[in-house]
């Protein structure tokens, strides 16, 4: 069958604006992995090409209303002088992917944790789909007895929103591993800008001097709960003390 000269332009029209998408899809690409390379570079922590794809995938879905907050259960907000100085919340038992990590900084650990997981999210595992993003991120952080210094070793963890808790995908990546966390109350309270090792044992100190009874809470194990994704200069974080089980 001959095809008719108006088909014949349909078809090349699309297959040239197909191209212009690609071509506009590469840019994209190129220009958020430069981005977040030369953030990268400021952590110490170098973005491999590979991240390109993932690092779009994340951007495109950032809505926030496609974000899932993870679900919880407010007990007690404490406030003083119209201030919240924290608030006492209970998180249900649930499955979550995690990593550890062990870099000589606590950014380069997060960064390279985080890069792990937007893998894991985008794509790159057993359902072949991306699983969404939920917030916050979040990284357990160990001290010694005293408070008074961070263990290098921390895990960064991603909460499997809900649709997927009962089946998680299987990761690629061997490091990470699906664990079920028991159900926890947390005492959480809010800061903002970059976290590392100075920022968070100051708001342990600060936690610790506003809660009644601390010593109710485990003394060397902590969780830095991140709202904005690790290449934001002003971010939103909580420091979240864990009550004895």
């Amino acid at each position: 069958l001959e095809e008719s000269p108006d088909s014949a332009y349909h078809s090349h029209g699309s297959s040239l604006e197909e191209e212009a998408a690609e071509r506009m899809d590469d840019e994209e690409q190129e220009r958020l992995l430069s981005y977040w390379q030369s953030v990268g570079r400021g952590h110490q922590v170098d973005v491999p090409r590979d991240m390109a794809e993932p690092i779009q995938q994340l951007t495109r879905n950032n809505n926030p209303q496609e974000r899932q907050t993870i679900p919880f259960t407010l007990i007690q907000r404490k406030e003083k002088l119209g201030d919240l100085l924290y608030e006492k919340r209970q998180y249900g038992k649930a499955k979550w992917a995690c990593i550890k990590m062990k870099e000589k900084q606590y950014e380069q650990s997060i960064c390279l944790g985080f890069m792990k997981l937007m893998r894991y999210i985008c794509e790159q595992n057993s359902s072949g789909l991306y699983l969404g993003i939920t917030i916050p991120i979040v990284t357990i952080v160990h001290t010694n007895e005293s408070q008074s210094a961070m263990t290098q070793s921390v895990t960064v963890a991603y909460y499997l929103p809900e649709v997927l808790q009962d089946e998680p995908p299987h990761p690629f990546d061997s490091d990470i591993i699906i664990e079920e966390w028991p159900s926890t109350i947390v005492y959480s309270r809010s800061f903002r800008g970059i976290t590392n090792e100075d920022s968070i044992m100051r708001e342990i100190s600060v936690l610790a001097a506003i809660l009644e009874s601390p010593e109710l809470c485990l003394q060397d194990t902590f969780i830095i709960a991140g709202y904005t994704n690790p290449a934001a200069a002003n971010r939103h974080n909580e420091i979240w003390f864990l009550q004895r089980p």
